[in-house]
């Protein structure tokens, strides 16, 4: 039995191998067909452009070899790195800010003490590569400096990239326009964000809804951890690479058909809390089993499951949400 995944993980105590084989096994037979059609693809032209098919595709999930590449191109991430040759090493060239760097050292052993890639005994130990992915985004967007979370975000990246700059690149793709205002001091688009998905929840699933208003449960109190990490240590490594094989093509948006996704299907099992401590446990209970674990019809479902969501809808209800915040603030 395998006590590290392939992402360097180790596998917690209680880790059921036999349902993750029965899983896998099938899921490899998906991966394999997914890998000649990307290969296909790709040879037919070296730039990949929006398209239908290409959303498609990628809804499916990209194959691990070609994901660092389709993560680039669908982000903008490869552009602006082409554009601004250089620019991450004069990054980490230049002047600090001391303060800025004592905070990212404090997290550094926080990041993933599960994932034997990042303990100082490994070699290389992506610890290196990650202090200097953080400092250097913290020097190139002064207005959010280092927050917590985006230790984590900047580990998948370089777990998947491999590569300094790339990591960078996507970072700043993720920050400076996939998601709004998630990490700036306020932090207001995350706030707003968890306000949203309250909305949505009570035209979706609305009987969640009403028992989360009953017992007093602030929306930031059970998810807050979803939209900053972005279902890291939330989800499984694999269902969440596939969520942001999306993330990156498709936008924001698809935090919220995943948060309704595991508020629908566990309507029944969340509705039976009787109180605060058992909502939010509730809701501990939702991100783990089966239906995350099988990652590609868990994909399927999150674009079945919540019906439609337009982006007109989403910016509706953030403005709305966001004025509410700051009036109150």
């Amino acid at each position: 039995l395998c006590r590290v995944d392939p992402y360097g993980f180790e596998r917690p105590e209680d880790f059921d191998y036999a349902s993750y084989e029965a899983f896998f096994s099938r899921y490899l037979v998906v991966l394999t067909r997914r890998a000649i059609k990307w290969s296909k693809l790709l040879k037919r032209n070296k730039s990949i452009q929006k398209s239908l098919k290409v959303k498609r595709y990628i809804r499916k999930g990209i194959p691990n070899e070609h994901r660092a590449l389709i993560w680039m191109i669908v982000s903008g991430a490869q552009t602006n790195m082409e554009q601004n040759p250089g620019y991450y090493h004069r990054l980490l060239e230049g002047e600090k800010n001391d303060k800025l760097l004592e905070a990212i050292k404090t997290d550094m052993n926080r990041t993933f003490p599960d994932n034997v890639k990042f303990r100082k005994t490994a070699d290389p130990c992506l610890q290196h590569a990650l202090y200097n992915v953080l400092v250097a985004y913290g020097h190139h967007n002064k207005a959010v400096g280092y927050c917590q979370g985006m230790n984590f975000i900047a580990g998948y990246l370089i777990l998947i990239t491999k590569n300094e700059e790339e990591s960078f690149w996507l970072l700043d793709a993720l920050i400076g326009r996939i998601l709004p205002d998630y990490y700036s001091p306020a932090m207001l688009g995350l706030k707003t964000d968890q306000e949203v998905l309250g909305e949505l929840v009570k035209m979706k699933v609305p009987a969640v809804a009403e028992l989360m208003e009953r017992h007093g449960v602030m929306w930031t109190l059970v998810v807050s951890r979803w939209f900053i990490c972005l279902f890291i240590d939330i989800l499984p490594v694999e269902t969440v690479l596939r969520i942001w094989d999306c993330l990156f093509y498709e936008g924001s948006k698809i935090i919220f058909r995943v948060a309704l996704t595991l508020i629908k299907q566990h309507q029944a099992f969340i509705l039976e809390a009787t109180n605060f401590p058992d909502i939010c446990d509730k809701f501990k209970q939702i991100t783990k089993g089966t239906f995350v674990t099988e990652c590609h019809s868990f994909m399927q479902k999150i674009f079945t499951d919540p019906g439609s969501l337009s982006m007109a809808t989403i910016d509706k209800l953030r403005e709305t949400c966001r004025e509410k915040l700051l009036s109150q603030g």
